[in-house]
């Protein structure tokens, strides 16, 4: 869901109502809380919403990110015993990535696609090759985002590798 203005904001508002509803019904259903059982279902069931296509409508506005790391926020609370930790501590006992990590993970998976010929899309569509290689540290594959006047376009891979 993309408004007029090529904005993502509806498509973060729909994706947090939709997973909230789903992670209150799992709360509400599962009587007895195992941390191994949680953390499946929040796997299986609230996440795939959260990363599905993530890298056409990935969250560039610091609201919509907070928005998206809410619902972990209130997963990660579920657990009495983990409330008085801080995030990072709750997301490490659980053996969960925080969204932007996941978020990381996807784009440079879709780039390995492209790169690999996997998908329809070119990776020179998107990327041109980085030709400023000084030094010995650095590798000939290195990309660089061409730059884009669609807003659309210029918010898509915009995370540093």
């Amino acid at each position: 869901m993309i408004s007029d203005d090529d904005k993502t904001l509806s498509q973060c508002q729909y994706v947090y109502n939709k997973v909230i509803r789903i992670l209150g019904m799992i709360n509400r259903t599962m009587k007895y809380k195992e941390r191994r059982i949680m953390v499946r279902l929040y796997k299986s069931l609230v996440r795939p919403h959260l990363e599905y296509c993530v890298s056409a409508w990935s969250p560039h506005y610091l609201k919509d990110e907070e928005l998206l790391q809410r619902v972990q926020h209130r997963f990660t609370r579920i657990f009495k015993d983990l409330r008085q930790k801080d995030y990072g501590e709750r997301l490490k006992s659980l053996n969960l990535w925080t969204l932007e990590e996941m978020r990381n993970r996807q784009d440079l998976i879709e780039v390995f696609k492209m790169h690999q010929g996997f998908t329809r899309l070119s990776i020179d569509e998107l990327f041109e090759r980085d030709v400023n290689i000084k030094g010995t540290r650095r590798h000939t594959l290195r990309l660089k985002k061409k730059q884009s006047v669609r807003y659309v376009r210029r918010y898509v891979f915009h995370r540093e590798w």
